[in-house]
């Protein structure tokens, strides 16, 4: 086999340089790979073009699916608003003056444009007007409520002005809105009542 081989590349060798035939060699090795590569683009159209089976691999896809991971979220807590505290009835003085210049001091605080305080002398004059008649007794620290139930038990015709004397200075020292005159004049209007209907009941 090596010795056929070996006379058949000699004979060639007379005929045809070696290093020509290598180059033949490339050159068709050449032809034949662009040959195949852009077959059958190359064969003329009134040929039948043969077909040459592709093998095609299938695809493996992998696809790992993890679980979603819902976000929790927390649950917001309502904000409960601050509970207003009781509205406490302003403590009269220790020496309380006459109901005259009580209500002259409330006069001069609404006239300075002081509405809030001057609402609060008018409702520790009816409250001394209250201790006075013997409706409530002095106690530190009576709510509104309080002093409401109280004096209502003795003599319930004193309740509804009461009240509204109460959610008057309740509005204004507790919740903090803006006093003005009308308050005054309504709680000096509200003074004057129940001083009327204690008196009234008293002379009778």
């Amino acid at each position: 086999m090596s010795r056929w081989w070996t006379e058949a590349v000699a004979a060639l060798g007379d005929v045809v340089a070696l290093p020509l035939v290598v180059l033949i060699l490339l050159a068709a090795a050449l032809v034949a790979a662009l040959a195949w590569y852009y077959f059958p683009t190359w064969v003329p159209r009134r040929l039948p073009r043969p077909t040459v089976p592709r093998f095609r691999l299938p695809r493996l896809r992998w696809r790992l699916r993890l679980p979603r991971l819902r976000r929790v979220r927390p649950r917001r807590r309502a904000r409960r608003r601050p509970d207003l505290p009781a509205a406490r009835v302003p403590t009269p003085r220790a020496a309380p003056p006459a109901p005259a210049a009580d209500a002259g001091l409330a006069d001069r605080l609404a006239a300075e444009g002081r509405y809030a305080e001057a609402v609060r002398e008018r409702l520790r004059e009816m409250v001394r007007l209250l201790i006075t008649r013997r409706l409530v007794e002095p106690q530190a620290g009576l709510t509104v409520t309080e002093l409401t139930e109280a004096a209502a038990r003795v003599r319930p015709t004193v309740r509804p002005t009461l009240h509204a004397a109460g959610t008057i200075f309740s509005d204004l020292w507790y919740a903090q809105r803006p006093a003005t005159a009308t308050h005054d004049h309504r709680m000096r209007d509200l003074a004057a009542d129940l001083r009327r209907e204690l008196t009234g009941e008293e002379e009778r």
